[in-house]
């Protein structure tokens, strides 16, 4: 870009920590010095008065380097439309990336003192709406309309160098290069707060999306929800499950897992009873450093009649061999809580499961449920990224 270290003067200007002295063009102050030190000399006889001289340049105690390093186009691309009977929308977007460095250097011993680093996001959005129809045999009536909008690259610029000399004031305090007026009190309450942004800026990925660390490997959690069988009636209805379990993290995405469900299975009116699932799951969290975490889990399991009524086909206590497969959300709260929303298809290898044995398809039933899970374990103990 043009103008970079006029954008730089500016921002040191601004925060009124520096005195910027000129050197961009340090050859055309030097040629005007020359020129008022030679009017000065012709016309000293005539005034016959001593020349005056000129003040000297100022020195700098800290020399600013550094520069635009890269620009990084389509770091992010994508886009969503549709269209219906000629008639339709579509919207993309573009995400573009520029880094800055700046770094201050003694120019009495040559040491670089500090060295920072900001990244900012330019973003690219277009819009457009059309629609077509035929107005009349042989006659195609079409019409376009949409906007572009782009965020100007020099502001993108302008808000990196900004942050740029920000945290350079910041980074100096801490390394104590210099302070502020207010004394050590404020020193300290400004590298606290600086440490508390840096903080927040650091648990947060490329695309906003803020991570989490895991600092405990054991989780129970407790789930209500309904059960929902599929089996050779038509008129089953939705009835009450519940589970507790607890699983134990291997890895931040990877869990092995058991469960103990209680549902009642509601084929009929008059066909309902009581069962409970025993199963070991895998479980698979697709974004385990993020906040809100997709996850799937399969694993097999045992199915017991727990009902005290006896059927023509089943009795207390008969099990019944499963596999279940589920996929859900996970919202962590804190450390210690996160709530979860998941849904799971359990296939039984019996057509007994709602006392009729009709046709050659198996039974088998969904389970629904909202749930909460408590992390706890050793405090000390993470995960290695």
């Amino acid at each position: 870009t043009q103008g970079a270290t006029t954008i730089l003067i500016k921002a040191l200007e601004d925060s009124k920590w520096f005195r910027p002295i000129e050197r961009e063009n340090l050859a055309n102050l030097m040629n005007e010095r020359n020129i008022i030190r030679t009017t000065r000399d012709e016309y000293r006889s005539a005034s016959g008065d001593p020349p005056q001289r000129l003040n000297p340049l100022l020195f700098a105690n800290i020399l600013l380097e550094g520069g635009i390093i890269s620009y990084d186009t389509n770091v992010l691309t994508g886009g969503a439309g549709a269209r219906y009977f000629g008639a339709g929308g579509s919207s993309q977007y573009r995400q573009d990336r520029i880094t800055i460095y700046l770094r201050a250097v003694s120019t009495s011993t040559g040491e670089v003192l500090k060295t920072v680093n900001v990244s900012k996001t330019i973003l690219s959005q277009a819009v457009d709406i059309g629609i077509f129809r035929f107005v009349n045999f042989q006659r195609l009536l079409e019409v376009e309309t949409g906007f572009t909008k782009n965020e100007p690259t020099q502001l993108a610029i302008q808000e990196a160098i900004e942050k740029a000399v920000e945290l350079l004031i910041y980074e100096g305090i801490k390394d104590k290069l210099w302070f502020s007026k207010e004394g050590p009190e404020k020193d300290k309450e400004i590298v606290e707060k600086y440490l508390l942004e840096q903080e927040l800026e650091n648990s947060t990925a490329l695309y906003e999306r803020t991570f989490l660390k895991h600092h405990f490997k054991h989780v129970v959690n407790a789930t209500l929800g309904v059960a929902l069988i599929d089996g050779d009636y038509n008129s089953a209805l939705v009835d009450f499950s519940g589970e507790l379990g607890y699983k134990f993290r291997l890895r931040p995405s990877l869990s092995l897992g058991i469960d103990l469900q209680i549902m009642r299975f509601n084929s009929t009116s008059d066909v309902n009873h009581w069962w409970i699932g025993e199963s070991f799951n895998v479980e698979y969290n697709i974004l385990p450093n993020d906040k809100l975490s997709p996850f799937l889990y399969a694993g097999p399991g045992v199915l017991l009649f727990a009902d005290d009524s006896p059927e023509d086909l089943l009795q207390r206590w008969d099990a019944f061999f499963k596999l279940k497969f589920g996929a859900g959300v996970e919202y962590s709260a804190s450390d210690r809580i996160s709530v979860t929303l998941k849904g799971e298809w359990n296939s039984v290898f019996s057509d007994k499961i709602d006392n009729l044995d009709i046709g050659r398809r198996d039974d088998f039933y969904w389970n629904f449920g909202l749930g909460i899970n408590y992390h706890f374990g050793s405090k000390e103990y993470q995960f290695k990224n």
